[in-house]
């Protein structure tokens, strides 16, 4: 009796090609959005420590925030 090895990853060269177009949208979409979170809605806060994290990041990343 031989072994029977089962690739799991066979279902994946079936999908259509709109499904992976779409997740990939999605994905861009969710980085962009929490980039402009990050940038706009952290680094302009009237709260001091996020605004200092996001302050502090920038600069070690070589961003310009003045």
């Amino acid at each position: 009796m031989k072994a029977q090895h089962i690739n799991h990853f066979d279902h994946l060269g079936t999908l259509p090609d709109t499904v992976a177009r779409r997740d990939i949208l999605l994905g861009i979409s969710m980085a962009t959005l929490l980039g402009l979170i990050l940038v706009w809605g952290v680094g302009f806060s009237h709260i001091n420590a996020f605004h200092n994290a996001a302050h502090d990041t920038r600069h070690s990343n070589g961003f310009p925030c003045h």
